[in-house]
């Protein structure tokens, strides 16, 4: 079973949430409606910038460890070559 890691914002170059789950769209919802985690809801976290999608959880894992242990300018670099617009992708995932 695969699954996603993804980053959320609550603005343009804002404070950034990176996270796993095997379902992308209830995770994302959660965090849009303030169920999310308490670090989404203290920092008002309701815009999915980046999604990454693998077949297995173990790679899943490994790519949320990977990103968390970046310094803040490559992740911003991440996003911004895959999103530069910062859209809210939330939309594209639920269709």
């Amino acid at each position: 079973m695969g699954g996603y890691v993804y980053i959320m914002t609550n603005a343009v170059s804002g404070t950034l949430y990176t996270d796993v789950t095997a379902d992308l769209v209830k995770r994302v919802t959660q965090h849009r409606e303030g169920t999310g985690s308490d670090f989404r809801k203290r920092h008002g976290l309701t815009r999915l910038v980046h999604v990454e999608h693998y077949d297995r959880i173990q790679e899943v894992i490994w790519r949320e460890k990977v990103i968390k242990a970046w310094m803040r300018a490559r992740k911003l670099n991440l996003i911004e070559k895959n999103n530069p617009e910062w859209a809210d992708l939330y939309l594209t995932i639920i269709w």
